[in-house]
């Protein structure tokens, strides 16, 4: 099971998020929908991939390649990463 030692909840990773998707696609993150798909936003396949990576390291952990085809949107991934099981190093 995947756990996050970096564990943060859905208010710290959504603007986290909509800032890396903004910088991806080259746009105001305030004019991002965070419901809309991410390939609606033009986020590519390989963004998409830089973007699981991203946050593989923001969060010290690894996940599947597959998280944001999985997980379409900034809310479905917010949601998702916010529920994973935090580490808590025992």
């Amino acid at each position: 099971m995947t756990t996050l030692p970096n564990h943060q909840d859905a208010g710290q990773l959504r603007p986290w998020l909509l800032l890396r998707v903004a910088e991806f696609t080259d746009r105001d993150p305030a004019t991002i929908d965070a419901g809309m798909p991410l390939a609606d936003l033009g986020l590519d396949s390989v963004y998409a991939l830089a973007l699981c990576g991203e946050i593989e390291d923001h969060l010290g952990v690894r996940l599947e390649p597959t998280l944001v085809w999985d997980h379409p949107s900034i809310d479905a991934l917010t949601a998702y990463l916010s529920a994973l099981p935090q580490d808590t190093g025992a």
